[in-house]
């Protein structure tokens, strides 16, 4: 990576280690298949300093986070869980510029990858790790590289939270076998299956697989384990656990800017919001705030998915137009638009993720996880039923069937709202089959609401492009197809709420 690089690369690390005693010999790759030749590296001398917060919150969630000099890929490294033997792995030059206060000399662009998790705790030297290694590069039969074997002699030191207190050196030798980047697949299964035969040959020599993931994970030993992932008991529970860990991985994707990413964090702000509203034992009085802060973040989130999901309607109708029909500047002001409205809205989403106040309501959420509500409330928990949440449901239609024409949008969108609720209560208690009728609602007036801000934007960006005196037959055009849409969602309404009430009188017997 060259030295003034400025922005964080990403590659994915697929490998397996192993524990090996000081006198196994290396092993031979002779006689496999797929390897035709096997060269030396040039040995390398690696230190590495590692990082965490005084609790070690990376560790706990199987990140590392390390500054290391020596080797072909000097720099900052942040290790990321990405799947069996696989992490996502981004790096940052030495020279990088510093992050916020708090977080020392770490790179802001790596800090705010785990800023959700770090949060503002201070990020600090937990460890020093030296490795001696020696590299075996596995060619196959097309000269391409296969994989390298690293037979590493390691000298590390845990650095305690006292400055008086002596580091405790250790020593170990450890072998490990990565993928190479040009041969790694998609297909995980066929990455696996080439990984175990090479592995194979590491057992055959004494090996065993690593009784850690990582050397950091061996320096720090049984004081840091990683989460407890054994789920709650009680059903709600374990579901907003699931749902809080889901988050803080949307957090990092929607940092990233990835594709789809502000959608699912919304998403799943939904679930947990639902979950904790229709559960009220989970959420005392004095902590009814978490509710609207969540709501809060979801309306910031909105701004930018309102927009992603207007420009993707839009680019979808305008291409399927036959071109003589896309007229005027339409496409620029509807598609265009929207992108430049996203890009504003996600810069927004971003400064409020980077906030105290998002990082107190991080640490709420974490504090309902950790502790059952029957255990807070010194009382047996109420079992938790989906007929609450469903007879939201009900009074929403029959005030929708109520409705006169100008509120009737408004009252389907609240139908939508208690649907999504109920979705998420019926899923986390078992109730499989009501929680797929409620998701049938909520897709078919979701796509009602769309159709419904569609038309409003429609309305608004005509009349702009009218004043510019610019053709706006096609604004008319998607007009149209906006009504006919959202007519006939609505006409599908009643069947799918005889559907939803079906589920729910099997569910109760």
């Amino acid at each position: 990576m060259p030295a003034n690089a400025s922005k964080p690369s990403r590659y994915l690390e697929v490998e397996r280690k192993f524990d090996v005693v000081d006198s196994a010999v290396s092993p031979s790759f002779d006689g496999i298949a797929a390897v035709a030749r096997v060269e030396k590296s040039p040995p390398q001398s690696l230190d590495a300093t590692y990082f965490d917060t005084p609790g070690q919150d990376l560790a706990r969630n199987k990140i590392t986070l390390r500054r290391r000099t020596g080797g072909s890929d000097a720099g900052w490294h942040l290790k990321l869980p990405a799947g069996p033997d696989a992490r996502t792995e981004v790096r940052m030059p030495l020279d990088a510029p510093e992050g916020v206060p708090g977080g020392g000399v770490v790179p802001g662009e790596l800090l705010d990858v785990v800023l959700a998790i770090v949060r503002d705790r201070p990020l600090e030297p937990v460890a020093r790790i030296s490795t001696e290694r020696e590299t075996q590069v596995l060619y196959g039969v097309d000269g391409t590289a296969l994989a390298e074997f690293s037979n590493d002699h390691v000298t590390a030191w845990a650095i305690g939270a006292s400055p008086d207190e002596q580091p405790v050196e250790q020593e170990w030798r450890e072998w490990e076998l990565e993928l190479s980047a040009s041969e790694r697949t998609t297909n995980q299964a066929a990455d696996a299956e080439l990984l175990t035969r090479l592995a194979n040959r590491l057992l055959d020599a004494g090996a065993a697989p690593a009784g850690h993931a990582s050397k950091l994970a061996r320096v720090l030993g049984p004081a840091v384990q990683p989460n407890d992932t054994r789920p709650p008991a009680d059903p709600v529970q374990r579901a907003v656990a699931e749902q809080v860990g889901a988050l803080l991985v949307w957090d990092r994707a929607v940092r990233a800017d990835a594709d789809d990413a502000v959608h699912q964090m919304r998403v799943t702000i939904r679930k947990i919001r639902s979950l904790l509203g229709e559960s009220p034992e989970f959420v005392s009085s004095a902590d009814a705030w978490i509710l609207d802060e969540l709501r809060e973040l979801g309306n910031v989130l909105g701004g930018a998915r309102d927009a992603e999901v207007l420009g993707a309607r839009y680019r979808l109708a305008l291409d399927a137009l036959p071109p003589e029909l896309v007229r005027g500047r339409v496409r620029e002001r509807l598609v265009d638009g929207a992108r430049r409205r996203y890009q504003a809205g996600l810069r927004r989403s971003l400064a409020a993720m980077r906030s105290q106040r998002y990082f107190r309501l991080l640490d709420a959420l974490d504090a309902v996880v950790a502790h059952p509500p029957a255990a807070a409330a010194g009382r047996e928990a109420p079992p938790v039923t989906i007929d609450a949440a469903y007879q939201k449901v009900r009074r929403g239609a029959k005030a929708a069937a109520r409705a006169p024409e100008e509120h009737r949008d408004e009252a389907l969108h609240r139908i939508r709202k208690r649907a999504k609720r109920l979705r998420y209560t019926a899923a986390a208690t078992g109730a499989a089959e009501v929680s797929e009728r409620a998701k049938a609602i909520q897709t078919l007036l979701g796509d009602h609401q769309d159709s419904v801000v569609s038309q409003a934007h429609l309305l608004q960006q005509a009349a702009a492009a009218h004043a510019a005196g610019e053709d706006t037959f096609t604004y008319g055009l998607l007009y149209q197809q906006e009504v006919d849409l959202a007519k006939m969602c609505e006409r599908q309404v009643d069947d799918a709420l005889r559907q939803l009430d079906k589920s729910v009188r099997k569910a109760r017997r």
